[in-house]
């Protein structure tokens, strides 16, 4: 049974990325998810293409699928008072509120924590915002690109010749969306103890910081900027990329008897005896040498014979795969890392499972990415009530979509 959040109702009024992330994994575990978008706009993230998903003449964007699958979409406009109203009488029986909107913005509506939370004491009330609540940035709009760049994480990737670098995909967000679904499970614990909910605040600013991890001890340590090191590692050596005759691999050897492995691996099992090499801090310190023995080495061979033979030794390599690697790798395809989802206009839609095992299955929302408004009726007709006449009426007004 993975379906460990069944019977947890969240109301999702969150946008892009971060907060949808955490709505998505607490879907995939059983939660009912009810999305809220405005009837026109709808999420952002619906218009972020190149590139999309055509199917039977309906095109969706790459990026609105990737975080939104196993929800109910409910098209809402709470700019307008009845619609305001679907919004509290919705969260006065859900568990949890998601919402990323600026400070401020949603108290004008009375859907902020203190509004809803006063008609629904269980309510836990996420707030997940670029600065956070408070301090004299709050009132910032939040993007991962920008908490990227102040959050210190650009500053460390990268090389020394590339200058800072963003990460391939939103890491702020994402991070972001993970430390909110942990803090929200938690409050949920207490929720089940106490009967009371609570009011959290995660911002991707906070959590960049958070994530910045030995990065920061290592400033703390010396008081100096860490430099950026490319695809080596600050602490480790070598923990790096080398390239192949045909590709490039990477290598991650962190203790001094995988490092004895190594050396016998490549044919040269005296690297292991000189005392430039033999410890992890005399190996940092000699790393231009030690990678000059290395280099020409692993170009002479192609990336799948160094993989088996390093493998072989029990020595930590693979390769650096495209994504189309990635889901055509044998083991990927084992832990059924890509999923088929079906979807009533769409048809199969393809997506990325949750990394999450339960009991030996695959935790894994079994319903595609909704399209805008598709649960409207249902969604005003079983948690509201309302029936098919006042329905229209609320679609005639504009007020739902």
């Amino acid at each position: 049974m993975n379906r460990l959040l069944a019977g947890v109702r969240i109301l999702d009024l969150s946008r892009v990325l971060a907060g949808p992330w955490a709505t998505q994994l607490m879907a995939d575990m059983g939660a009912t998810v009810i999305k809220v978008e405005r009837p026109q706009e709808g999420d952002d993230t619906r218009k972020w293409g190149p590139p999309w998903l055509h199917r039977n003449d309906v095109q969706t964007s790459a990026y609105y699928l990737c975080a939104n699958r196993g929800k109910l979409a409910l098209a809402a406009d709470f700019a307008s008072s009845e619609g305001q109203e679907l919004v509290r009488t919705l969260a006065a029986g859900s568990d949890v509120v998601v919402e990323n909107f600026k400070v401020g913005v949603l108290k004008r509506y009375g859907l902020d924590a203190e509004s809803l939370r006063s008609l629904n004491p269980r309510l836990v009330y996420c707030s997940v915002t670029g600065f956070g609540q408070d301090g004299p940035y709050s009132g910032r709009p939040g993007y991962d690109f920008i908490a990227q760049g102040m959050g210190g994480l650009m500053s460390v990737t990268g090389s020394a010749e590339s200058g800072p670098m963003k990460t391939g995909v939103a890491l702020s967000d994402i991070m972001t969306g993970l430390y909110a679904t942990a803090a929200i499970l938690a409050a949920l614990f207490k929720q089940g103890r106490t009967g009371s909910g609570c009011h959290l605040d995660v911002s991707l600013l906070d959590v960049t910081v958070a994530t910045l991890a030995n990065q920061a001890f290592n400033y703390f340590a010396t008081g100096q900027n860490p430099p950026r090191y490319g695809n080596a590692h600050p602490n480790i050596v070598p923990y790096q990329s080398f390239l192949a005759a045909d590709r490039g691999i990477n290598l991650a050897i962190g203790n001094d008897s995988q490092f004895r492995r190594l050396c016998e691996a490549v044919g040269r099992p005296y690297l292991a005896e000189d005392p430039r090499f033999a410890t992890n801090g005399s190996r940092a310190a000699h790393k231009s040498a030690l990678e000059c023995e290395l280099v020409p080495l692993f170009a002479a061979a192609s990336a799948d014979t160094w993989i088996e033979r390093l493998d072989a030794a029990g020595v930590p390599a693979g390769p650096i795969n495209e994504i189309a690697d990635v889901f055509a790798d044998p083991h990927v395809r084992h832990r059924g890392m890509k999923v088929e989802l079906q979807h009533e206009h769409l048809g199969d839609l393809p997506g990325v499972a949750s990394p999450i095992m339960i009991d030996g299955k695959r935790a894994v929302a079994s319903s595609a990415p909704p399209m805008l408004g598709e649960n409207t009726d249902e969604i005003l007709a079983r948690d509201l009530g309302l029936n098919s006449g006042q329905i229209a009426a609320l679609r005639a007004r504009g007020i739902v979509g």
